[in-house]
Order: C-alpha cells, then sequence, then structure tokens
C-alpha cells in the first residue's frame, strides 16, 4: 500500500495550508528580507478551530508552515511542512528547500529556548517504507528531555506512532502562543542582510 493511498481524500496538510494562507505576498525568503516581511510570517493567535482536528499554527510563510504535531512524541514536537504539496524531498522547489532552511533552525532554537531543552532531533522521511505517513513532505522537530519516565527501559521510537500521545489542546494553544512569541523574539535578533544566519543562539 502507498502513503497516497493512506490518504484517499485531500492530504491533510494542503488543508491546513488552504485554511492559513500566507499574508505576506514575497515569494521567498532572500538575503534581502526586511525583518517586517519575517515577522508577518509569525501569526499573532490562528484560530486553531477553523480546521479539525484542530491546529496550533506557529508559522504561516509564503511557502513554509509549522504547526504543533497533534500527537507529540515529547512536548514541544513541531511539524515543518512546504506550503505546495511535493510528496519527498526530490519534489521540493529550490525556493521551498532555501525557505525551509531559513526557518528550521529559528524554529528549533525558538522550541528549545520555550521549553527550556536544548536537544532535539530534526527528522525527515521519505516514503511509507521510511515511516512517511502523510505524503506530504515535513520535517519533526523534536525536543529530547533528559529522561521521560514512561520510555523508561523501553527503545524511543523515533519513526512511526512510537510512544505519542494526543496533545491537549488547552496546553497546545498556550505552548503554540509561547513559540510564537520567542520566534518573534529570535526574528528581532536576526542581522537583517545577513541571510539571517548569524547572532541567533539557545
Amino acid at each position: 500500500m502507498s502513503a497516497e493511498e493512506l490518504y484517499p481524500e485531500d492530504c491533510p496538510f494542503c488543508k491546513i495550508a488552504e485554511t492559513y494562507p500566507s499574508p505576506n505576498s514575497n515569494a521567498a525568503i532572500s538575503t534581502s528580507q526586511s525583518r517586517r516581511d519575517l515577522l508577518e510570517a509569525i501569526p499573532e493567535k490562528p484560530d486553531a478551530e477553523k480546521i479539525q482536528p484542530n491546529c496550533f499554527v506557529i508559522l504561516q510563510a509564503p511557502e513554509v508552515l509549522a504547526f504543533l504535531d497533534i500527537q507529540p512524541m515529547t512536548l514541544g514536537h513541531v511539524l515543518v511542512t512546504s506550503r505546495r504539496h511535493a510528496t519527498k524531498v526530490q519534489d521540493l522547489k529550490g525556493s521551498e528547500g532555501s525557505e525551509i532552511g531559513f526557518w528550521l533552525p529559528h524554529l528549533s532554537n525558538a522550541i528549545a529556548r520555550t521549553i527550556g531543552i536544548p536537544d532535539y532531533n530534526i527528522v525527515q522521511n521519505n516514503g511509507l517504507r521510511a515511516a512517511q505517513v502523510v505524503p506530504h513532505v515535513h520535517f519533526h522537530i523534536i525536543p529530547r528531555p533528559a529522561s521521560v519516565p514512561s520510555l523508561r527501559n523501553k527503545s524511543w521510537t523515533m519513526f512511526g506512532r512510537g510512544q505519542r500521545g494526543d496533545l491537549e489542546e488547552d496546553e497546545a494553544e498556550r505552548l503554540a502562543g509561547k513559540v510564537r512569541e520567542e520566534l518573534r523574539r529570535i526574528v528581532a535578533e536576526i542581522e537583517v542582510g545577513d541571510g539571517g544566519g548569524r547572532g541567533v543562539k539557545l
């Protein structure tokens, strides 16, 4: 069975992209991007109930979205995905790859700062045999706490559903808001015109 057969209806990530459009008309991140353009990609308080299941959005960039995983492996588990439907990494356009590459370190930093856990995994699966369930390219940012008592003496499942639990909606709303606030602070630290790669540390 292919990944596409698991989702015979519309792709769930495409539905999220359609529901939460980018407020910024600029097509892609560039070294000349203004700080205002970057801040516009971080929504103030998106309505999680605009789509079912509820979606807790962190980033609404022109070509990239980020939102909390609805079945997180750990607190702060976030998905980063292309806005346009692309099944695997090789299906991304150059500008999409560039924008993901721009936001991924800043999102990781924002999550780490927010929950106070500096260690994390970034996981990206391509195809059903590689444990890609949703056939739309996406990256997992998964914080790694020092100890996870419920997983003690068990292998820590990285690929697939593993020990994932449901996301509590009140907690998710608060967490997404805090991550967005931290991401805004990080964007404020970026030296605009340097490509966003300097001066941002945990």
